[in-house]
């Protein structure tokens, strides 16, 4: 009944259209074959909702609608029913640009309506049908939406079985047969700033759980079996892997098409739940995929555990403190607003001839040999020594840590 209502406030609002569009729509009314369909088309047209509600096709119309959006498989039972009457292409695409269900073939010009539901993207609708049924297409995006969220909905309650199995993996009471002899890998993605719509840690948590929810879908479109979960302020897949760099690349990408946050996603190696405990194998990956995504500076980045920074850890956790101190103590001594200190900066970074530094830097190779002796000079050591040069790495490394 909600549905109906939402739909005849609709055709409330729909204008009247001029005498040459109610033609158009009185041709397709000849022409279309279903009494259903065409009171339907003559929704679309504009007629006021005074004229079109006693009209007897309507409640077939309505519950025909229902029917496909609470059938076992929504999408596609929309997609067809569309087909079967326009004659035309339907399609329902998800956020993140995968191709959910399609029946028909196309007839006329492709129309694309974008999917919303309490300000988040959940889709789009794809019509190419004849002229003469482009008016359906706003209730038809009205249904694609209710198909969508009730796909949703059937896939958060298999979700929420899934969130206690892999709970139970990263805590360490879980384990048995759970991807079997597969291998599996372990993503873990965070929200890098406050959320500019979540209302506090209620609305993150949420914001994550849809998150969770659309990196699930993105893995069941692929037929890889995985699980999902939030915790500790993160969204957290575990999922079988057949070729984890594509997987990876292509998780982070369905996760920005879907929402208009900065997302950071870190992935965990591939691991296998044969070669130890199924618990102690998950756990393995989870802190892996957790310090990939500790170690992803960029707003948007993804960072695989196997190219991360292999001294990562050792930068982050604090240790070289000391070392930090040390070194900048000594260069802040020159007592040159940071000049020496950006200079040593980037000659760690360069590759290549001292003077294509300087044509960088904007200053003459002199002064840049100047500057580099200076620093020799406070730092006690040559910058041709590998020891000078490995602490000033970490020492800048640390420092750039814990930005």
């Amino acid at each position: 009944m909600a549905t109906v209502n939402a739909l005849r406030a609709q055709l409330q609002l729909a204008p009247l259209r001029d005498d040459e569009a109610l033609e158009s729509v009185g041709q397709a009314l000849r022409l279309c074959p279903e009494r259903p369909a065409r009171e339907v088309m003559l929704a679309a047209g504009g007629l006021a909702a005074g004229e079109l509600l006693p009209l007897p096709g309507l409640g077939v119309v309505l519950d025909t609608l229902r029917d496909a959006v609470m059938s076992p498989h929504p999408e596609q039972a929309l997609t067809r029913l569309l087909a079967q009457w326009t004659g035309g292409l339907a399609e329902i695409v998800a956020s993140w640009g995968d191709l959910v269900a399609t029946a028909g073939r196309a007839a006329g010009p492709e129309l694309i309506l974008r999917l919303e539901h309490r300000e988040r993207h959940v889709g789009a609708l794809r019509l190419a049908v004849p002229e003469r049924w482009q008016g359906l297409a706003a209730v038809a995006a009205e249904y694609a939406l209710l198909a969508r969220l009730q796909s949703a909905a059937a896939g958060a309650a298999r979700r929420r079985v899934g969130e206690r199995v892999l709970e139970g993996l990263l805590s360490g009471s879980g384990g048995g047969d759970v991807l079997g002899s597969e291998p599996f890998a372990v993503a873990v993605a965070s929200f890098p700033l406050p959320l500019s719509s979540a209302g506090g840690l209620r609305g993150r948590e949420d914001a994550l759980d849809v998150l969770a929810a659309v990196g699930e879908g993105y893995l069941m479109e692929r037929r890889l079996a995985g699980y999902s979960t939030v915790r500790s302020g993160e969204a957290v897949w575990l999922w079988s892997s057949l070729h984890l760099p594509t997987e990876g690349r292509e998780l982070h990408a369905a996760l920005l098409a879907s929402t208009a946050q900065d997302v950071r996603l870190g992935v965990s190696s591939r691991h296998a739940m044969a070669s130890q405990g199924a618990a102690a194998a998950v756990q393995t990956a989870y802190r892996e995929a957790r310090q990939a995504l500790a170690a992803t500076r960029s707003r948007r980045g993804v960072t695989p555990f196997q190219e991360m920074d292999p001294l990562f850890a050792l930068l982050s956790d604090g240790r070289l403190t000391v070392l930090q101190s040390q070194v900048q103590t000594r260069l802040s001594a020159l007592a040159d607003d940071g000049r020496i200190e950006a200079t040593l900066r980037a000659y760690l970074a360069h590759r290549g001839p001292l003077g294509d530094l300087a044509t960088r830097l904007d200053i003459h190779v002199n002064t840049l040999r100047a500057r580099l002796r200076r620093a020799e000079e406070a730092l006690g050591g040559s910058l041709s020594d590998p020891a000078v040069l490995a602490r000033l790495y970490l020492a800048f490394g640390a420092g750039s840590g814990a930005e």
